[in-house]
């Protein structure tokens, strides 16, 4: 099966850069004492994670139980990370189901929450680990460092829970495109992180697990002494915001969609709008032909705007590189594995609309 037989729109991996994006994160997790935990909130991919694993990642990351629950029913054998807060019977009754069938682990910033989730533990019979989420900077889920103690202390004598650490996600410094602003800023949340980690010691409570990062910060948080793990997402595949970073790994996901109209000499259509390509980091970027740019998204199409001589025609393939992969992702069933312009293999995005 070659592109042209594939119908659009269509999330493309280019498997070659995808692998090297794998092996050059790994490497360097091997060069340093954080090992990694990738988040498959980006690609919500039971082959991927696979991938990912054997690489030497330590366990996986989700956002949601539903993730963590299409990686297990896939057959994904890790250690869970879901680094998030899960609150309410519905959702700890579904986290509990997952703890009788691979480890897990959840973020809590609050005594009710821990309480909660160590009668849901004890009435299933399992122990779920969690983390003191701890507010680095960012201002969303996260107790205070110096509350940091505090929870863990609760955590650490509720049946049913093991207490394991803390986590913080420095969001608000993974875009900075200044390499030295984004240093600071993620070094102060660091700081943060740690300030809270020499809390729980001093109280008296081991502390296995610092976990943070994001693919904009992995390799400053990751040579960080004291971050044990590192939850990058976004390097696997990329996407043009997270490009503008500066990182080293390549766009291996595009969208491929068709021309279905050349109205004029300087301007044609594409059949995938912002139901397929997601807008919110702004505008996809034409991967090949050259000599395209994109104009605007609407609801099912995308209007390209063509320089002299650009010669496409109804029928014509393009390839676009997402500002917002993780986004986009999630709106597709499968991914296109391609390498040297052959479909490899179709790969199923089990983890997709698992919001729950």
């Amino acid at each position: 099966m070659r592109l042209n037989e594939i119908d659009t729109p269509a999330l493309l991996i280019d498997v070659p850069v995808m692998e090297d994006n794998i092996d050059r994160m790994a490497a360097f997790c091997r060069g340093g004492q954080a090992a990694l935990r990738p988040h498959i909130k980006t690609h919500k991919c039971p082959e991927l994670a696979r991938r990912q694993l054997a690489a030497g990642a330590i366990g996986l990351t989700c956002a949601k139980v539903g993730e963590a629950e299409a990686m297990v029913a896939a057959g994904i054998d890790a250690d869970f990370l879901i680094a998030n807060e899960v609150v309410g019977p519905i959702k700890t009754g579904r986290l509990m189901k997952l703890a009788g069938q691979a480890r897990m682990t959840v973020a809590v910033d609050d005594a009710e929450n821990v309480a909660e989730l160590g009668a849901a533990a004890r009435r299933a019979g399992v122990t779920l680990g969690v983390l003191v989420d701890v507010d680095t900077g960012m201002h969303r889920c996260g107790v205070s460092p110096e509350a940091a103690a505090s929870l863990a202390g609760v955590a650490a004598t509720t049946p049913g829970l093991r207490f394991r650490g803390l986590m913080g996600y420095e969001g608000h410094a993974v875009f900075l495109t200044d390499r030295t602003e984004r240093e600071r800023v993620a070094r102060s949340a660091m700081t943060l992180l740690l300030e809270a980690r020499d809390r729980v010691l001093a109280a008296g409570l081991p502390v296995e697990v610092v976990s943070a990062a994001g693919s904009g910060t992995y390799d400053i948080t990751g040579r960080i002494p004291g971050i044990t793990e590192l939850e990058a997402g976004s390097y696997i595949l990329m996407d043009t915001r997270y490009r503008s970073v500066g990182l080293p790994f390549g766009c291996a996901l595009t969208v491929l969609a068709t021309v279905i109209s050349r109205p004029t000499s300087e301007r044609a259509v594409l059949d995938v709008g912002f139901k397929g390509i997601t807008p919110e980091f702004g505008l996809p970027e034409v991967k090949r032909p050259e000599g395209v740019t994109v104009a605007r998204l609407s609801e099912e199409h995308t209007t390209l705007t063509l320089e002299p001589g650009v010669s496409l025609r109804p029928g014509d393939r393009v390839e676009l590189i997402p500002s917002h992969g993780c986004t986009t992702i999630n709106l597709y069933e499968r991914f296109y594995a391609i390498r040297d312009g052959q479909v490899q293999a179709t790969w199923v995005i089990s983890g997709r609309g698992k919001s729950q």
